[in-house]
């Protein structure tokens, strides 16, 4: 909870998300100086107590913590171009929208010309997870500016991950992201070959999240155990693997079936056999990206505060 001088924290973008934030903000103790040009926003946001509301940042009252959360990397930047000159070097600005961890870099070198500091808070929530309390930030940025800002970001989450300096909580995002989307894909035509196959979706949903047999353990067990560490003997071998891998591309053709995630992933076998691991454990295929001259496992040692 904010204390009870009622400290006002500024948030430019009253969209769907960062009304959320807003409201959460005054659910545990702040004052909040919302700033949105659209009316019809800011006359939402006019309904809640606590709330008060501006269409031209200019005329936003200094805080020590200003939240973006906007459409687009453009608009930021002008709203740290705009706010940054007059703000004191307490300020903090909060970056909530999804930026890339370049973006961040660019407007980290924006806030030293101006004399003020940010961090990267990317939200790992829909806006009912947000509604409800949920939501998770995944945080990158200087420690020390961090947890300058850390009551707010307490404030409007349910878990604040750190890691690391500036841009990383964007870049963790993105990549969770990516993983995310790169799986509907895969998941979606393994559904698709199955109902071809006669397997009803329930049968093959239990199949796959099963905690032992299903889609956990290449994470679990193999790339945090495995390839983290560099132990790639014994287990499945990737000769056996790529044979599994073969006998579903062909299952897939003889149902006519089409897949592009799954055959995908056949090529990054058959480039680890031709590379002579044959008979190492199917997750040493990370030992192709060593050779790639990027370390599979770079970054990971580090457990995120």
């Amino acid at each position: 909870m904010a204390d009870t001088a009622r400290e006002t924290v500024v948030v430019v973008g009253l969209g769907n998300m960062g009304l959320e934030i807003a409201i959460n903000l005054v659910r545990n103790g702040y004052r909040v100086a919302g700033c949105d040009p659209d009316p019809q926003r800011r006359a939402l946001a006019d309904r809640h107590d606590g709330i008060d509301t501006f269409a031209d940042p200019s005329e936003l009252p200094a805080s020590d913590t200003v939240v973006l959360s906007l459409p687009s990397p453009a608009i930021s930047m002008k709203l740290i171009e705009t706010l940054g000159p007059r703000l004191g070097g307490r300020t903090v600005f909060v970056e909530t929208s999804t930026v890339g961890p370049h973006d961040m870099v660019a407007f980290g070198e924006a806030c030293d010309r101006h004399g003020v500091k940010i961090v990267d808070a990317a939200v790992m929530a829909g806006v009912e997870q947000m509604k409800a309390g949920r939501a998770v930030l995944l945080v990158g940025g200087d420690p020390a500016v961090i947890e300058h800002a850390r009551p707010v970001l307490d404030a409007f989450s349910r878990r604040v991950t750190v890691f690391g300096g500036l841009g990383s909580g964007m870049a963790a995002k993105v990549i969770n992201n990516a993983v995310a989307h790169a799986l509907m894909v895969v998941f979606v035509e393994a559904g698709a070959m199955a109902t071809s196959a006669g397997i009803a979706t329930d049968t093959m949903l239990t199949l796959l999240t099963d905690a032992e047999m299903g889609i956990h353990r290449p994470l679990t067990h193999r790339y945090a155990e495995r390839v983290r560490r560099g132990d790639f003997e014994g287990g499945m071998p990737i000769s056996a693997a790529r044979k599994d891998s073969t006998l579903a591309l062909d299952l897939a053709q003889r149902l006519q079936v089409p897949i592009f995630a799954i055959q995908a992933a056949q090529s990054v076998y058959d480039l680890a056999l031709a590379s002579g691991y044959s008979d190492l454990d199917y997750s040493a295929i990370a030992r192709l990206w060593e050779v790639w001259g990027t370390p599979a496992a770079q970054g990971l040692e580090g457990t995120p505060q």
